[in-house]
């Protein structure tokens, strides 16, 4: 009797030991599976945090150039808004004590840039300066003319002691910084 006791015990010990090992590899494989779950959720989890820190990145860029951007628009005028290009011409001829009359705005068949006619009066000093502003304006500009004249029978008077003759110059203009919108 001990011996088929033995036996029965052997056979339930075997049979619990294989129970065991089988419900052990049935833990295991779903473990290896939620852990590569895991690892596709983690690496997904990184690329998502990659992206946000870029757009991050890239809107404090684009924050950080639009002081920047602003001030290069300053610099190209669009046939919409020529108006502020015409007073900084006037601005300029008045701060240097000329006379200025826009004469004429041509946009060339090409549209590719603005043609000012502008006509101007004062001493010979005050034309050049204006001339010498204008080139160093914020608008690239191209002289395509420039005709100045001297008159022998108008003065302007400086002071009480002081009268030089008064000149005349016409300036073609080409705005080099149009943008035709």
């Amino acid at each position: 009797m001990q011996f088929i006791f033995k036996k029965k015990s052997l056979i339930f010990s075997i049979i619990f030991f294989l129970f065991t090992c089988t419900i052990f590899v049935y833990l295991f494989l779903i473990v290896s599976k939620n852990k590569e779950v895991s690892e596709i959720s983690q690496e997904k989890w990184q690329i998502e945090t990659i992206h946000r820190e870029n757009i991050k990145s890239l809107v404090s860029l684009v924050k950080s150039v639009e002081s920047e951007r602003s001030l290069l628009e300053t610099h190209f005028v669009k046939s919409s808004d020529i108006v502020p290009f015409l007073d900084t011409i006037e601005k300029l001829a008045k701060n240097v004590g000329v006379n200025a009359e826009i004469v004429s705005v041509d946009i060339p068949k090409d549209n590719s840039s603005l043609v000012v006619e502008t006509k101007v009066s004062g001493s010979f000093e005050t034309i050049y300066k204006l001339i010498l502003l204008l080139e160093n304006s914020p608008y690239e500009l191209q002289f395509v003319s420039v005709n100045i004249k001297g008159s022998d029978t108008q003065y302007i008077i400086i002071d009480k002691n002081n009268k030089v003759p008064e000149w005349t110059a016409i300036f073609k203009i080409k705005l080099l910084s149009f943008v035709n919108k």
